[in-house]
């Protein structure tokens, strides 16, 4: 059997919640609920830090934030001589795809710094400029030349993806193609089409209560950092987004079948990191509170592959997993050797998704998230969060306590169990980090990170501003 094409569509700060597949009866997404089940889902996959650079560096290096050096959103120069390739000294998921033979496109949202320049092995690059924008006014560089766009970016990014897909038609390689919606990330008010707003005005919104502000809320100009101050036109317009999002995947994947390629295509489609709209009091992903949550509407994300042919239709999986893993799973599928993104903490899943089997029935249950001195560790039952240097830390219950309301740190009864989790904590980030970009000892607040962590670490990060890209 020839190698298949890869689609990675990535979102862009939508909550685990935000999927009809995923159980929410008021948000529409049809398209994804019958990619679903067409495929398999995911319902545990976690980001590898709840907040947009990080989570896509680990998602196509297969690397932990304390070993890639990204700890925040991107927030210095994103193009020209001041801009600068994050990963450029790093392996990555489409360098080994290029080595394999396939060709590489990219439309929409890079965010991992010079968004101008092509990486490697794309013969087709249409990236946004920076981490966000608005969804009429946007610029894209278009294998390094910029462009104005004031067409609803949702389905300019699709249109340049189905253009890319049929223009690979004429090419007997393999193709991937990442294709990365800034949606539903904000503004939300006012930028979406009617047709889909529409859908929302009458809507209860009884999947995103809003309930009493967080205690370590953050805020600018009265609002959530992460939210705007109509909190129910922002749920109209978050939840539009979405769907808007979902009709535009839908013009992607009806090209693929146009092209009688479907069974020769793996598609897989996920989000960056969780996002909350006024679950445990504040909007946003991990830095909508301060200190920087990682609650599972923050850490969790949706996770959708089908393969006709190479995996089952209509399963559910709630294994723990990771977008550590993620590199080597989606090169095993493709027929290449995951072996390289397995050296640091990444295993391929591939098995599971096939056979419903773990690879490695030994593998402790348990996945990791960090953002700068907070890091996670969460079994299928406990999660605990440990902020260094002096906390506060939290333990939760997952099994009596699943929606992590109360925090048992401070309970001498858990003192043995909280030493177990710290030392097992502890020993990952110790085996999984490295000294030059070891995240426990900077000054991440969630407000943007301005340059790599060469030479003086303490100083790539900026003043607050939260933008929250």
């Amino acid at each position: 059997m020839s190698r298949p094409n890869l689609v990675l569509i990535v979102s862009d700060d939508q909550g685990p919640w935000a999927l009809g597949a995923a159980g929410n009866s008021e948000i529409r997404t049809p398209v994804l609920d019958g990619l679903a089940a067409r495929g398999v889902r995911l319902d545990r996959f976690f980001c590898a830090s709840p907040v947009c650079s990080p989570a896509r560096a680990s998602l196509l290096t297969g690397r932990i934030p304390s070993a890639h050096g990204v700890h925040d959103y991107l927030d210095g120069a994103h193009t020209g001589p001041a801009s600068r390739d994050y990963l450029r000294d790093l392996p990555t998921l489409t360098d080994a795809l290029a080595d394999a033979g396939y060709r590489l496109g990219l439309s929409g949202k890079w965010h991992l710094g010079a968004s101008d320049v092509p990486r490697r092995g794309f013969v087709h690059w249409y990236a946004l400029e920076g981490g966000g924008s608005p969804y009429h006014d946007a610029v894209m560089y278009r294998d390094g030349v910029p462009e104005h766009v004031t067409d609803y970016l949702t389905d300019v990014i699709a249109d340049d993806a189905a253009a890319f897909i049929d223009a690979e038609q004429a090419s007997d390689a393999p193709f991937f193609l990442a294709i990365n919606f800034t949606a539903p990330h904000r503004p939300f008010a006012g930028e979406h089409p009617d047709e889909y707003t529409a859908l929302y005005r009458d809507c209860a919104f009884e999947s995103c209560p809003q309930e009493e502000p967080h205690p370590w809320l953050q805020t600018k100009d009265g609002a959530p950092v992460g939210g705007e101050p109509d909190a129910r036109e922002a749920l109209i317009g978050y939840f539009a987004s979405v769907t808007a999002m979902d009709a535009a995947i839908g013009r992607v994947l009806e090209r693929i079948r146009a092209h009688g390629i479907e069974d020769d295509t793996i598609v897989v489609f996920l989000s960056d990191n969780g996002f909350s709209c006024g679950q445990h009091g504040f909007w946003g992903k991990g830095n909508g509170t301060f200190p920087m949550n990682m609650y599972d509407e923050s850490v969790m994300v949706p996770f959708i592959v089908s393969a006709p042919g190479r995996l089952p239709a209509g399963v559910v999986r709630d294994e723990l997993l990771s977008a550590y893993d993620l590199p080597a799973t989606l090169l095993e599928l493709v027929g290449c050797s995951p072996d390289p993104f397995e050296e640091g903490p990444g295993r391929s899943f591939a098995t599971l998704l096939r056979d419903g089997e773990p690879d490695r029935p030994e593998r402790p249950i348990v996945v990791h998230s960090e953002y700068g001195p907070a890091r996670m560790i969460r079994t299928r039952d406990r999660k605990y969060v440990h902020r260094h240097p002096y906390g506060p830390h939290e333990l939760y219950d997952l099994v009596e306590d699943p929606h992590e309301r109360r925090n048992l740190a401070d309970d001498p009864s858990r003192a043995d169990e909280i030493a177990v989790l710290r030392r097992a904590l502890r020993d990952w980030f110790a085996a999984h980090a490295t000294p030059q970009a070891d995240g426990a000892a900077l000054p991440v607040r969630g407000s943007g990170q301005n340059r790599p962590l060469d030479g003086d670490p303490l100083g790539a990060f900026s003043a607050p501003n939260w933008d929250g890209a």
